[in-house]
């Protein structure tokens, strides 16, 4: 007994275990903060849904760490509906209002909007963050309504009296107790989401120059550490995935490949830290999936060769699966979609799941905090517990979806590249002009590969 808590404090005392006996108090010290923003939140109506898609979704400002109400300005860039730029910041949409509980005493702060008005020439131009519009969380520009568009508000309003005291009207947005007309302008403004996106492009070029300069400063010696590591995956990607699947084309698209796959992967391990410059849910916003998916589409298609493109319009099936009614075409140009469209779901959603149960995971303090300080310190550790395994979970899943990523893109592109002699010789399986062609290039590779070690001292 004596032996093994000997163990037990031995072990405690070591950096690995002060951090988690730290990690764990400091959560169990939450908890009566976690009851009394529990009741407090029940007082106020505990959205949990709303939460969620407020940590997932994209804003005008960056959450400061640990303290949500407040926000990193970003700059807003729109042009209103006259044709106008404006350029201001994004702190001026929104203010942190303090209430106070006369009955307890509790003071809570808030996130509200307020409008941004700037006059130009003699006009006032007025923007704000829609909430009650069909353009929620979107930046709109308001106008007062006209004597018709008020009669109209009135009339919808009359004819809406199931959902709530103030109803989305479309093509007008509720701001201070009344209800504006609004227009949408084109907004290029920089949000969480964009920032993040400069933020990894930095990371993944710092990534590369760094290897880069490492290997023309000592010649081809294998890096160490943290650069052998990334040394080790770029090794692994281009010559165990690109090279393997595409073979002579390697060089032409490896670049693309390799680049694909590290900004993935930085996005995703970036999207689970909790603090600036993390915290963007990239890989969870589709509208970023669907672009790297959208990039692997032109590639694919538009280097596609002769031999890819008969094959879709005139594929080697039975004359009736194709004519009179072209049923394999058509099966062939609907895959053509459906291959970029399940790049772009899969990596949505794997990711967006992974967030999405943590931040559940941490919402289920303040959920079981009314039920009193016992329940809630058990469903912190609890919590916490799970949610330390998720983010664990999550890292691998970052490294698979990226690597899946790669791969597919990979195996679409080398469907694309085939020759019309690379399909026979596919067919002519066994021929002996073929294989000793293939051990050729087997050996010329291990030649090539041998002269590096030697030249390095590897062997």
């Amino acid at each position: 007994m004596s032996n093994n808590s000997n163990k037990l404090m031995s072990s405690l005392g070591t950096g690995l275990g002060r951090k988690v006996l730290v990690f764990l108090l400091m959560f169990l010290l939450v908890a009566p903060m976690a009851d009394a923003s529990g009741h407090g939140d029940e007082e106020e109506g505990f959205d949990v849904k709303e939460i969620i898609f407020e940590h997932l979704g994209d804003g005008y400002g960056w959450e400061v760490p640990f303290a949500h109400v407040y926000r990193i300005p970003l700059p807003v860039i729109v042009r209103a509906e006259d044709g106008k730029w404006f350029c201001f910041s994004s702190g001026d949409l929104t203010e942190v209002v303090v209430t106070r509980d006369d009955a307890t005493g509790k003071e809570s702060k808030h996130l509200v909007p307020v409008v941004k008005t700037i006059t130009r020439d003699g006009k006032d131009y007025r923007f704000v963050i829609a909430h009650v519009s069909s353009h929620k969380d979107k930046l709109v520009e308001i106008f007062e309504p006209t004597a018709d568009q008020q009669k109209e508000i009135s009339e919808a309003l009359a004819a809406d009296k199931e959902n709530g005291e103030h109803p989305v009207v479309d093509g007008y947005v509720f701001v201070n107790g009344k209800y504006y007309r609004e227009y949408r302008p084109f907004d290029i403004s920089i949000t969480k989401n964009v920032a993040a996106l400069f933020i990894v492009v930095i990371l993944v070029t710092a990534m590369v120059m760094s290897l880069v300069s490492y290997y023309r400063r000592r010649g081809l010696r294998a890096p160490r550490k943290g650069m052998g590591f990334f040394e080790m995956l770029v090794g692994f990607i281009y010559y165990d995935t690109i090279k393997a699947t595409l073979g002579p084309a390697t060089k032409r698209f490896a670049p693309y490949l390799l680049t694909a796959f590290f900004f993935i992967l930085v996005m995703n391990l970036v999207g689970l830290i909790v603090i600036f410059p993390g915290g963007a849910n990239l890989t969870g916003n589709i509208a970023v999936t669907l672009v790297l998916a959208l990039c692997t589409f032109i590639i694919t298609n538009v280097t596609g060769t002769k031999h890819y493109w008969k094959e879709i319009f005139w594929p080697d099936v039975p004359l009736f699966l194709k004519f009179p009614l072209p049923i394999m075409q058509v099966i062939e140009i609907f895959g053509i979609f459906t291959k970029p469209a399940a790049l772009c779901v899969r990596l949505f959603a794997n990711m967006m799941g992974g967030h999405i149960i943590v931040i559940t995971l941490t919402l289920l303090i303040f959920i079981f905090a009314a039920f009193g300080a016992a329940v809630t310190g058990t469903a912190t550790v609890v919590s916490v517990l799970f949610s330390i395994f998720m983010l664990l979970l999550d890292v691998l899943v970052s490294f698979i979806q990226a690597y899946v990523f790669t791969l597919l893109s990979a195996i679409f592109i080398s469907m694309s590249q085939l020759h019309e002699e690379e399909h026979h010789a596919k067919e002519d399986k066994g021929n002996p002009e073929l294989e000793a062609k293939d051990q050729e290039a087997i050996a010329e590779d291990k030649q090539r590969l041998e002269n590096v070690a030697a030249e390095v001292d590897i062997k």
